[in-house]
């Protein structure tokens, strides 16, 4: 596929970043050229069909030329994630097998080295950017620069011998599971299970976008399955250019420049631009706020299916004053935002359809190549539903409620664990662990995770997701996580809002310290009120009836939030289990 692109769109630009505060893009023909020469440059270090190369690196040019190149060598490619441990990397490169690791940097090389000289399968390193070595011992290292030198043409026939006897159900690569609980597992994927998904979703943006000069702002994690297929393989399908984005902090203004047409997000980040956006809209008097409370009472009705004649002329309105602006923060072209890797609170998604922007809700996992169906407006959308299963997906709901998926997206299995492989894959059916059922227009709607739900004293069953999507609406509550399994009642456990923290201080004439706010009766009942806020809307057993304070966010570096932000709820509990536990004490 990436090949048959690059011929046709030869000297067009490709993978674009920011070099010297410039953008610089990498043509079609110069990526398939380094990708020819860096394939062979593999089999040149003595590497085998089937043999797997772990790649480290932030999302760069490198990256996707990294992974073109290891599968155009008929290699595996084990992506992991920047953010990894030494024992992390220690687990995948042993579970794995890698015989080859591709880093970036010295920095992120030195918590994989010290893995890699435990590990006793590495052989090999090549360093993207130049890697001091002070003592190499059982590893060779490689310079990324020095290997791409060689003969072009030699190494594109090559390549095209090899690529010829490649097909659909070989393995293109095992990636690690997050994991929000115990070790990351190896989804093996192959070549058919990304295509797959590639062709559906292409499917969806021909039919109900139409399909021009298409541009991608990559910015979420490559080593996630969501981004490697939906940011890199997705846009190269569709011959579109791929800009990489300076970081989250940057991300803002990369928008603005890049004017992205789609977007692929995670519904953490739409969180807090919704936030941001009513911050910024609050501060602009009187007529904006109107603006923006009648966008949204127009949007929920549209939401609910009940459009009002009524509110035409205002949305005539809307749509030449405060929809434009709020689309040119998007970079004033964006066709979709597709969000995935959580479940996104229907809230949020109506806030950005009534600002005038498209959200489309995907939804699956790692072990379905990961896309398993997408919100489009020809199938109607709703907010509460992920929409119908893509093009050459199968979805039953088995008696219990679980998700069952059937397709060419469904993973081979876990590497090098065959129990699990047989309890995740029964006669041929995906078994997600997503609880959920179809509705009358056949989309799917997720209730809860399967291991997640929370089963009362009582037996009662209580989505844990769902009341904390709700509490993170709130402006005081930046993060939350519920607890109640086997328990009277439902408690939670809060990170409160920094930046609202701060004004709060302000206006209070407190010292700015949240660990020293959080102990004072003001700061907490403020906390509670936007708790009662959500009870309100909550049935009896969801209710969240007291709550505690954590001492810091979740987060990546703290292990308590998977690269794709979802909360590790094991994590959590091992680190506030007595503060929960007293709660039911209080």
């Amino acid at each position: 596929m990436f090949f048959d692109r690059a011929r046709v769109r030869g000297d067009g630009p490709f993978l674009s970043a920011k070099h010297d505060g410039a953008w610089r893009a990498i043509t079609w023909r110069e990526a398939a050229d380094r990708v020819c020469l860096m394939a062979e440059a593999l089999r040149g270090l003595g590497l085998k069909d089937g043999d797997r190369v772990a790649l480290v690196s932030e999302n760069r040019p490198e990256w996707c030329l990294a992974d073109l190149a290891i599968m155009a060598a008929g290699l595996v490619t084990v992506p992991t994630y920047i953010t990894n441990t030494e024992r992390d990397h220690l687990h995948i490169l042993e579970n794995s097998g890698a015989r080859a690791i591709i880093v970036s940097n010295a920095k992120l090389a030195r918590p994989l080295l010290a893995a890699a000289l435990r590990a006793p399968c590495a052989e090999h390193v090549i360093g993207i950017e130049p890697l001091r070595q002070a003592q190499s011992g059982t590893l060779t290292f490689h310079d990324w620069d020095a290997l791409l030198a060689g003969d072009v043409a030699a190494a594109r026939a090559a390549v095209e011998a090899r690529i010829a006897g490649i097909g659909r159900a070989d393995t293109a690569c095992i990636i690690y599971t997050s994991g929000t609980g115990g070790a990351p597992r190896g989804v093996v994927q192959h070549h058919g299970a990304i295509l797959c998904n590639v062709d559906g979703a292409a499917h969806i943006l021909a039919n109900d976008f139409g399909w021009d000069e298409e541009v991608f702002l990559s910015f979420l994690p490559l080593s996630h399955a969501y981004e490697h297929t939906g940011g890199q393989y997705l846009p190269i399908g569709m011959g579109a250019q791929i800009f990489y984005a300076e970081g989250l902090e940057k991300l803002a203004s990369n928008i603005e420049e890049v004017r992205p047409t789609l977007m692929v997000v995670v519904p953490r980040l739409f969180e807090v631009l919704r936030t941001r956006i009513m911050k910024q809209v609050e501060k602009q008097g009187r007529v904006a706020n109107y603006l923006m409370g009648r966008a949204l009472a127009i949007g929920e009705r549209q939401a609910r299916g009940r459009p009002r004649l009524l509110d035409r002329p205002m949305d005539f309105l809307l749509e030449k004053s405060l929809r434009p602006k709020i689309r040119l923060r998007f970079g004033g072209r964006i066709k979709a935002m597709v969000s995935g890797g959580a479940p996104l609170n229907p809230d949020v998604g109506v806030f950005f359809e009534a600002m005038g922007l498209t959200m489309l809700q995907g939804y699956g996992q790692t072990e379905a190549g990961p896309v398993i169906s997408c919100n489009r407006p020809a199938a109607g959308i709703k907010m509460d539903t992920v929409g119908p299963p893509m093009k050459g997906v199968e979805v039953r709901i088995a008696e219990d409620g679980e998700i069952l998926v059937r397709g060419e997206l469904v993973m081979h299995g876990y590497w090098h664990n065959p129990a699990e492989t047989a309890r995740a894959i029964q006669d041929g059916w995906l078994h997600t662990g997503d609880i959920g059922h179809l509705d009358a227009n056949g989309r799917i709607v997720i209730t809860d995770r399967k291991k997640d739900m929370i089963v009362n004293d009582k037996g009662d069953n209580v989505s844990p997701q769902k009341v904390e999507g709700m509490l993170t609406l709130q402006p005081e509550i930046a993060q939350a996580m519920v607890s109640g399994d086997k328990r009277p009642y439902l408690v939670g456990l809060i990170v409160p809002d920094a930046e609202w923290a701060v004004e709060w201080a302000r206006d209070q004439d407190e010292k700015f310290d949240m660990a020293t706010l959080q102990d004072l009766p003001a700061f907490r009942n403020a906390i509670r009120e936007a708790v009662d806020r959500v009870n309100r809307d909550l049935s009896v057993i969801e209710k969240v009836r007291q709550f505690a304070f954590a001492d810091e966010a979740f987060s990546i570096d703290n292990g308590e939030m998977t690269p794709s932000l979802k909360i590790r709820r094991h994590k959590i509990r091992e680190r506030y289990g007595a503060r929960i536990d007293a709660l039911y004490k209080a």
